[in-house]
């Protein structure tokens, strides 16, 4: 298996990516309009195919006609037919049960029909766009058909498995386990759509790529790190499941987790998927559990109440479709962490993530430690802002470097100063979900960004300590702030005792 990190400038070889869960909600807003905006982009194979399988009792006329639909609803109805007719004439359903062994030779049949079809020569991409309870399931009876099973010098099988990578610690290397048991490691790509955003990916190449940040990019230089990823939606028709995860299962040890890992990671030898992997899971094995003792005072949990969003009347967290009216999930998690390395200790990262909040807002903020002022003294300057680094992730990609400069006039005093580099203008469009570029990698063999199993289980190891407390001392102030603010007090004081304050949302 070629683990390079392949060039991107066309096309992958033929084959067939077969989606479980074809008719779910993942697959009508993420993967189908990525499929799309590839194919828009001459970034798919001429021999391509894409085969649903679900539950629903639909055919594959009607499996074409759902693309389109979804297509609709997702990009706008002024979508390129063409596009869409191209798609169709190569896609392809079955229902049946996920566990049921007959199931899977009824698949087989119509698989290895479509592939005739098709031309796509046996290479197959699997993804399961399941509840997590039936990941290790179908990835078994996916075995026991052969239709996974991967000769040497035979066609490629290779599997994209959706977050959540388990409910725990335990669970996670449960389902390591489980996959690893019937599928190489190299063929698990285990997907994270932050890391298909372009800042992210640009994210290696601005630190490692510019002499003039890698010499200051440690505790000499900065004082802290703030990771934030504030979302405006409440739980919206995932009350039932957001009971069972909370903000902290759902963001920290996946999406945050792999933010950290690329900021504050080491330098790797090159840029091919297991060197990156190494250093991205060394520097998550190097975060300091927090003890027992210390989850209160370096943690925080809230729950939103109802309030206002955009001029707009919004319900609490408890009067969500599904959610218990006295339920103790929490929709906001902070937390703050310390690294023990060399490059990094003392230097705090604050990890804020949240719900029904004020802003859309994810970003990485690098706050470089003050300059000294006494060469001010004489002046009317009475206080100037650190130097900042904001690596903008969404809504809007970017870059920006915020520094103080002298105000025009004849009086000294400080201003700041912002120098921008943004991502919006994508002439190839590539980006549009996030989901574009990791699919086109997994059909390419590259699984550099994709997690690797111990990244997962380092993840789950620094968000496991403050699972086990929370768990057995419940909270008794939620709802603690109200849908539209910029979450619990409690989190602005987490930073307060640091002589800090959190970046503004927005």
């Amino acid at each position: 298996m070629n683990s390079t990190h392949l060039a991107h400038n066309g096309p992958p070889g033929p084959c067939m990516m077969v989606i479980f869960g074809a008719t779910g909600d993942l697959t009508k807003r993420l993967l189908l309009p990525s499929l799309y905006n590839l194919a828009k982009t001459k970034l798919i194979p001429e021999k391509f195919a894409i085969f649903g399988f679900a539950f629903d009792k639909l055919d594959t006329a009607g499996f074409r006609d759902h693309i389109e639909q979804s297509l609709k609803e997702f990009l706008g109805p002024d979508i390129d037919a063409n596009i869409v007719r191209w798609l169709q004439e190569r896609s392809y359903y079955a229902s049946g049960d996920f566990q049921d062994a007959a199931s899977y030779q009824n698949l087989k049949g119509v698989m290895e029909k479509a592939e005739s079809e098709q031309g796509t020569q046996g290479n197959r991409l699997f993804y399961f766009a399941i509840a997590p309870s039936f990941i290790a399931a179908v990835a078994k009876r996916l075995n026991e058909a052969t239709l996974s099973c991967e000769e040497e010098g035979g066609p490629w099988r290779r599997v994209i498995v959706e977050k959540p990578f388990g409910h725990d610690l335990e669970s996670a290397k449960q389902l390591n386990k489980d996959l690893q048991s019937v599928l190489r490691e190299d063929q698990i790509y285990r997907i994270d759509h932050f890391l298909g955003k372009e800042t992210v990916q640009n994210l290696t190449v601005f630190r490692f790529a510019n002499s003039i940040f890698e010499p200051i990019w440690n505790r000499a230089h900065i004082d802290h790190v703030q990771i934030t990823a504030a979302e405006t939606v409440g739980v919206e028709h995932r009350g039932g499941y957001y009971e069972t995860a909370g903000a902290l299962r759902d963001m920290m040890p996946n999406h945050l987790a792999q933010l950290l890992s690329l900021t504050a990671m080491e330098a790797p030898i090159s840029f091919d998927a297991d060197s990156m992997h190494s250093k991205q899971a060394e520097v998550l094995q190097a975060i300091q559990p927090i003890p027992e003792n210390d989850v209160p005072s370096r943690t925080v949990r809230g729950q939103y109440g109802a309030g206002k969003l955009n001029g707009a009347d919004v319900p609490a967290y408890r009067s969500e479709p599904g959610v218990a009216p006295d339920s103790g999930t929490e929709t906001y998690a902070a937390m703050k962490l310390m690294i023990d390395n060399w490059r990094w200790a003392d230097v705090p990262f604050y990890l804020r993530t949240g719900k029904r909040m004020a802003e859309r807002f994810t970003e990485i903020t690098i706050q470089f430690r003050r300059a000294p002022f006494v060469l001010f003294r004489d002046t009317p300057i009475e206080s100037f802002q650190n130097n900042q680094l904001l690596i903008r992730i969404q809504p809007d990609q970017g870059i920006t470097l915020r520094f103080e400069v002298k105000a025009p006039g004849p009086v000294t005093t400080v201003e700041s100063a912002d120098m921008s580099f943004d991502f919006s203008k994508d002439p190839a469009n590539l980006h549009g979900t996030g989901y574009e570029r990791l699919l086109h990698d997994c059909m390419l063999g590259d699984p550099t960004l994709f997690c690797r199993a111990d990244m997962v289980e380092a993840g789950w190891r620094m968000v496991q300590p403050v699972l086990d407390v929370w768990q057995t001392a419940k909270a008794t102030d939620f709802p603690n702030y109200a849908a539209g603010s910029s979450g619990p007090k409690a989190a602005d004081d987490l930073l307060a005792r640091d002589g800090r304050h959190w970046r503004k949302l927005g």
